[in-house]
């Protein structure tokens, strides 16, 4: 998921996005233990889109923070 689409999305779809992000790289993590991956760089981009969204979610709340000082 490009940082653009993240940008777009409201507060909700977020936090709804990170925990779907969460659980399927939970998923492809389990996986890839048990039986390799054919493509295992995708756990390194679900890895960054999870970060990509946390750094979004927490830069709105210090916006959110500083509007309200």
């Amino acid at each position: 998921m490009k940082q653009s689409v993240i940008i777009e999305l409201s507060n909700a779809e977020l936090i709804e996005r990170l925990d779907e992000k969460k659980k399927q790289l939970v998923k492809l993590k389990i996986n890839h233990a048990v039986s390799p991956l054919d493509n295992p760089l995708i756990i390194k981009e679900y890895r960054k889109t999870v970060a990509r969204i946390k750094t979004e979610i927490r830069k709105r709340e210090l916006n959110e923070a500083k509007k309200a000082e």
